[in-house]
């Protein structure tokens, strides 16, 4: 298996019943060995959450028919955006995209998928920033952010049960 035989599929928030439990099923082989934590549980809550709104945007990467990662997001509601606390000055366009969840079967990770879906689903958002958040004990994917022109701006806890997020920010319009 080649990067080049996934083909990459987009959906929205029309879509979400007929996608729903694809992204579930690869949130869990992809987190086989964290399901007994009560956040990664909450899993499905978050599909509702982001694919609830109008502006959901999600691309499935297949190999044939098989699913072999995802990645969503939805725009961010303006002045509420992941970065605007860390942001002593906030850019002139504050129009944001926030990059909720990147998934990679474990199949299939190291393959480049990961980066394909992440740009695929970037790449035409019509806003200027995209916005996301990373679990801090996992510095090798905060470094493949890096690499893909997101930088650190500081830290947030969104639950009391998840992690202290580093939130990263990347311009989408350079």
């Amino acid at each position: 298996m080649t990067t080049a035989t996934i083909e990459l599929r987009h959906y929205g928030h029309d879509d979400l019943p007929q996608i729903r439990q694809t992204l579930l099923d690869v949130h869990a082989d992809a987190y086989a060995d964290e399901m007994d934590d009560e956040f990664t549980q909450r899993f499905p809550w978050f599909v509702d959450h982001w694919g609830g709104n109008e502006g959901f945007a999600c691309v499935i990467g297949y190999d044939q028919d098989e699913p072999v990662g995802f990645a969503y997001g939805a725009p961010a509601v303006p002045g509420r955006e992941w970065w605007r606390e860390h942001l002593s000055n906030p850019p002139a366009d504050a129009s944001t995209f926030s990059f909720s969840e990147l998934m990679v079967r474990p199949k299939w990770r190291k393959t480049g998928i990961a980066e394909r879906l992440h740009t695929a689903l970037v790449e035409s958002r019509p806003e200027a920033l995209a916005v996301l958040l990373v679990d801090p004990g996992h510095p090798k994917v905060q470094a493949l952010y890096e690499t893909w022109g997101y930088r650190a701006v500081g830290n947030r806890q969104p639950f009391p049960d998840s992690p202290n997020f580093t939130v990263m920010i990347r311009d989408l319009k350079a």
